[in-house]
């Protein structure tokens, strides 16, 4: 009888060494998906690091980082043309089993078999500034990103109110530029489409035409207004300069469009010495920011840029994955987009927008 008691007991005891491990192990997967302990981990993959912009991004993630008591671990190739260096980090990424991932995708074709694998393992993805457009279905919970294409709207209205008075029923041929880094990148296309297809609709369809690039070429037989594309074949500074100078020595140019912080250094850089762009002079428009493109609109060599919100876009899409990591429902998040130039550059709402 004394044994068997004594059995029971021993039953007793293991029965509760049991229940309080379980209540262990079941805390420690709570606090895991709570993201309240260094437990949740974000990878953040950019499309570079190199630009003051991917820093502006880089300082937003940090800030949600501190915020949601998370860890987070920033990588980016060094030029946006690296798509197999970036994929190997999305690789690395995902055999670091984390919370999620935060992809800008250089080129989501490359990376399908990379977003695959995260989507089978239950990794969420959140993509942020160009996303990852065409990822299969339901590998992306959300996007953290600038309308790239009414930002690129936003940029024609502002320019087409400084020329409209050039490109309305001219008697000679003039011609718009618009220098675009690449055409891969789908917050690129999206800034230049939105950039000609709002300029030609307030020129008129059949009073322009577009040409350079066959992504965007379009014919209108007797068209006055030209506007052409420039892509570099590599993205180095000096191709995308010589792309700029080829439109800066056009003598009927009478405005140019840079379609991101890249493309505008392009156009200020092969200006010097040039000394067209200006007010009474060829219009200049750019996109993003930095120390150089704020100067050149500080002294009216640009009339104005569109900013992004890069550090709003950081610090979104880690929030918006540590919430996909809890297995919360997650929506788009439009990060906004704002006109600048040397009126407002400094103001309340514009200088947090601008990195140097």
């Amino acid at each position: 009888m004394k044994a068997k008691k004594v059995i029971a007991i021993s039953l007793t005891a293991v029965m509760m060494l049991g229940l309080l491990s379980g209540c262990k192990k079941e805390d420690a997967k709570d606090k895991q998906a709570s993201g309240s302990g260094s437990e949740m981990t974000i990878e953040i993959v950019a499309k570079g690091f190199q630009h003051d912009f991917w820093q502006a991004v880089l300082a937003g993630s940090k800030k949600a980082e501190e915020e949601f008591n998370v860890k987070t671990n920033f990588v980016g190739p060094e030029g946006e043309g690296a798509i197999a260096t970036q994929v190997e980090q999305i690789n690395n990424a995902i055999n670091k089993k984390p919370s999620a991932i935060c992809l800008a995708a250089l080129d989501t074709n490359a990376a399908l078999d990379a977003i695959s694998q995260a989507q089978s393992q239950g990794i969420a993805i959140i993509g942020f500034d160009s996303g990852v457009p065409g990822a299969p279905e339901g590998a992306v919970k959300a996007n953290a990103a600038t309308d790239n294409y009414a930002a690129g709207e936003l940029a024609a209205e502002k320019m087409y109110e400084a020329i409209k008075d050039k490109v309305t029923n001219p008697t000679d041929v003039v011609r718009i530029g618009v220098v675009s880094q690449e055409a891969n990148s789908d917050s690129i296309i999206k800034r230049t489409s939105g950039f000609i297809d709002k300029m030609s609709s307030l020129i008129g369809e059949n009073n322009s035409c577009v040409e350079g690039h066959d992504k965007y070429n379009r014919k209108s037989d007797g068209a006055k207004v030209i506007i052409e594309v420039r892509i570099p074949a590599e993205v180095t500074d000096n191709a995308g300069k010589t792309e700029a100078l080829t439109l800066l020595n056009k003598e009927d140019l009478v405005a140019i469009y840079g379609s991101n912080e890249f493309a505008a250094k392009c156009i200020i850089n092969a200006n010097e010495g040039l000394n067209k762009l200006g007010e009474g002079k060829v219009i200049a428009v750019g996109f993003d920011s930095g120390a150089l493109q704020i100067d050149a609109i500080k002294n009216k060599i640009f009339y104005g840029s569109v900013t992004q919100d890069p550090v709003s876009i950081g610090y979104n899409a880690v929030r918006l994955a540590v919430a996909a990591a809890k297995g919360e429902k997650v929506e788009d998040v439009d990060t906004g987009c704002q006109w600048y130039n040397s009126e407002n550059y400094d103001a309340s709402d514009i200088a947090p927008c601008l990195y140097q």
